[in-house]
């Protein structure tokens, strides 16, 4: 018996991710922006402009490798979201972990600016430093192993395609670790390091993963 009232849709089984890619673009577009944001010359280098510029040299350097990383996090967190169906509390909540630490990244670029070639202040730097950035990549690792466990991810993605984004982003994490240990003794070094772990996600190396939408019904 029907009473004219239209029958209720099917139950949505998770949250839009719309809102949440949308917020999470404007964090990392904010955080990298933020980067450039210490670098400046000393007052009264007027004088000596020139040389004062490439006295810089660190903070450019450092500026290299956050924007670089921040970009290769947001390359990672845009391919995750490519293939998601829908999220839940759970994923929202790491995702907001993750924006904060992303967040966090330019102090201690300013940080480890700051203090090289001042010795044990350069390497606590460089750990810091270093940590911050091995964490960043973590969550960002976990989010994704998240998703798949959780079986968020869109039921036509390809098996293959879902491999190997979960086996581009764990070889970040060894590199991190070693080079935190390299960054007890050169600093520097370990920071060139942390550039060439970067350009390894941005780079694409490998095959390319296939990033699409899922096609709708054709009528």
């Amino acid at each position: 018996m029907t009473t004219g009232e239209p029958s209720p849709g099917p139950k949505r089984r998770g949250l839009r991710t719309g809102r949440l890619e949308a917020f999470s673009d404007g964090v990392f577009a904010i955080a990298i922006t933020l980067l450039v944001l210490d670098i400046a010359v000393p007052a009264g280098a007027s004088a000596h402009l020139l040389r004062s510029v490439a006295h810089l040299w660190p903070s450019y350097l450092a500026y290299v490798v956050s924007f670089s990383t921040i970009g290769a996090i947001w390359l990672g967190h845009n391919a995750i979201t490519e293939y998601l169906e829908f999220a839940d509390a759970g994923f929202v909540r790491l995702n907001l972990l993750l924006l904060l630490v992303v967040a966090f990244l330019p102090f201690p670029t300013k940080l480890f600016a700051d203090f090289i070639g001042e010795d044990h202040p350069e390497r606590i730097a460089s750990n810091i430093y270093g940590i911050s950035l091995l964490v960043t990549s973590f969550l960002l690792l976990l989010l994704w192993r998240y998703a798949v466990h959780m079986r968020l991810v869109r039921p036509d993605a390809d098996n293959e395609d879902i491999e190997l984004l979960t086996r581009r982003l764990i070889p970040g994490l060894v590199a991190y670790l070693v080079l935190i240990v390299a960054g007890l003794f050169i600093p520097v070094a370990a920071s060139v390091g942390y550039l060439a772990v970067a350009l390894y996600f941005i780079i694409p190396f490998r095959p390319v993963i296939r990033l699409h939408r899922r096609r709708p019904p054709q009528p």
